[in-house]
């Protein structure tokens, strides 16, 4: 009892000191956004000694924070809601439809996941550009509405449903619907909200395709908003309490 108890403690130490140590960088980002820019660049302690919301005043000036704030929200739904809705159709129709071709077409899909981005970059933007969508929030959101790697994830999931399940509903009269979204989805329910987290986060923190299809301060993301920050005035100019304030 005493040799499980001694291990316990260990295990809850080495799990606080994680926790500690995953939490830090918000502590220290939180408190340099109260600090002085001279404070800032030659003060390492987490409480301010100057205690200003100075930072935070200058970041709602300078950048349309609560407008890029929203469509940064609103990209990540929609991208979110139609990658949820491409991936769970397709899945599902990789596991219980039966056509020619179908293990062909899955891995040629599967196939996508190992393109770089970078190969797939200039021929979207040209897309996007012709079709009128440049400087748009909706020419970000469009070429991320399917994602090949939600379809094997999810593909996966609904493969570990149990046959006679299926086979049960159906005998029962049940359509590809019911099927889909009273055994299908709620089954796979883990793997479906990994997939929407993952979703929306990937699209919450994206700089590089916003930046090439938006110009417009107003139809910015907030990485982009960030951005502006950390690179204005060059790498000994940076005015860290805006970076930390806005981030």
């Amino acid at each position: 009892m005493k040799t499980e108890r001694r291990t316990e403690m260990i295990w809850h130490a080495v799990l606080i000191l994680i926790v500690f140590l995953s939490l830090y960088p918000i502590f220290f980002a939180l408190s340099t956004s109260f600090k002085t820019l001279n404070e800032a660049f030659n003060s390492s302690s987490l409480i301010p000694k100057e205690f200003t919301t100075a930072a935070y005043a200058n970041v709602l000036q300078k950048i349309p924070f609560v407008k890029i704030t929203a469509n940064t929200f609103i990209i990540a739904s929609i991208v979110t809601a139609f990658k949820l809705i491409t991936g769970v159709l397709a899945a599902y129709s990789f596991v219980f439809f039966e056509y020619k071709g179908k293990n062909f077409m899955y891995f040629i899909l599967v196939s996508t996941i190992f393109i770089p981005f970078t190969v797939t970059m200039i021929p979207n933007f040209i897309t996007i550009s012709k079709i009128g969508l440049r400087d748009n929030i909706l020419g970000v959101a469009l070429p991320q509405l399917a994602d090949a790697t939600g379809i094997f994830l999810l593909r996966q999931a609904f493969g570990q449903i149990p046959a006679a399940a299926v086979e049960a509903a159906r005998m029962d009269g049940a359509g590809h619907f019911t099927v889909l979204w009273h055994i299908a989805l709620p089954m796979a329910r883990p793997s479906v909200v990994t997939f929407m987290l993952l979703a929306f986060i990937g699209t919450y923190n994206s700089y590089m395709w916003p930046s090439l299809i938006t110009d417009t301060p107003e139809k910015s993301l907030i990485s982009q908003g960030l951005r502006r920050f950390l690179y204005e005035g060059g790498a000994y100019g940076t005015q860290w309490p805006l970076v930390m304030a806005a981030g």
